[in-house]
């Protein structure tokens, strides 16, 4: 019997990944490093549509901060070919003073299943590549798509 894997619950930012035929392997499926791929372009689109520069946040050397990702994953549920569109619900999973989490769930362009999920952690660096508190306009930025505060 599959798993059956759902979204977790708050506000997410939606955009589309089009599977392109590079993005396949030679039986015509995603192969699985697209994904990552689809992560990071999902993360510039989120930021873009948060009013923030993805140039402004990755590698800002005038403010001396950076926001590389240090943890990827990624689960695959049901085969994706070339030609396809997926739906991409990004969630902010968690956020701390220096790190933020972010989920990735992929739909069929319609229909609500997950075909995929993963996960993309990024923690904020200073020059000497020290960790550093999250920039204050991210943290603003991202408060409406906080995770829901759970109750005991």
């Amino acid at each position: 019997m599959a798993t059956i894997v759902k979204a977790p619950p708050g506000n997410s930012f939606e955009t589309l990944a089009t599977i392109h035929l590079g993005d396949t392997d030679p039986y015509g499926v995603v192969y699985f490093t697209a994904y990552f791929r689809y992560f990071h372009q999902g993360i510039e689109e989120f930021f873009r549509h948060l009013g923030i520069p993805p140039e402004e946040i990755f590698r800002n050397k005038e403010k001396g901060f950076g926001l590389p990702i240090v943890h990827a994953s990624c689960s695959f549920h049901r085969p994706v070919r070339y030609g396809e569109t997926l739906r991409m619900a990004i969630h902010v999973l968690s956020i701390g003073e220096k790190a933020l989490t972010f989920g990735f769930y992929f739909h069929p362009q319609e229909g609500d299943f997950v075909i995929a999920h993963g996960e993309v952690t990024m923690v904020s660096i200073d020059r000497s590549w020290h960790s550093r508190n999250l920039p204050e306009r991210l943290l603003d930025a991202l408060a409406l798509y906080l995770p829901p505060v759970r109750q005991p």
